[in-house]
């Protein structure tokens, strides 16, 4: 079996009382990310890469909205159970993953190497084989006015043993 790559997509809107984590990091601002559990969009769309790369299914099926154990899951936690299930079940280890987050606010630069530290140990990787990026998209669309964060994600994977 040769190097596998895969791509994943999340996006959330902005919601009041909940805290904002990216990455794994909480970072000040005034609204968080709505969703089932703490809606890291980084992570979700790390986990639906590596998962796309192991040809395993998405972050819904693993972790569905329906299922109350994942109710407020630390998305670091889902991304490190998504790991060992790729090590344990498809005997494969990360490489490098790559992650783009579009968000017009807040300022995300500063927080980006404690989001590649935060995820390296996870990944099993060290922080040079995690790169995060921000972007904005100029203000066009729901992004763009500000309603949300989204995360683009390209995780590579090879055999464990190679």
């Amino acid at each position: 079996m040769t190097t596998r790559a895969g791509i994943g997509f999340d996006a959330h809107r902005f919601v009041q009382g909940r805290p904002l984590v990216l990455g794994g990091v909480r970072i000040e601002h005034p609204v968080g990310l709505e969703g089932h559990s703490d809606a890291d969009v980084v992570c979700h769309a790390l986990i639906d890469a590596l998962l796309g790369a192991a040809a395993a299914g998405d972050i819904g099926h693993h972790f569905p909205c329906a299922d109350p154990r994942w109710r407020d899951a630390d998305s670091l936690d889902l991304l490190r159970r998504t790991v060992a299930r790729l090590n344990d079940a498809h005997h494969m280890r990360v490489v490098n993953v790559d992650v783009t987050v579009i968000a017009e606010q807040p300022r995300l630069e500063p927080h980006i190497p404690a989001m590649r530290a935060s995820m390296a140990p996870v990944l099993a990787v060290p922080q040079t084989g995690v790169s995060v990026k921000a972007t904005t998209v100029e203000g066009m669309g729901a992004l763009g006015r500000g309603e949300g964060i989204a995360a683009m994600a390209v995780a590579v994977i090879c055999p464990r043993d190679a």
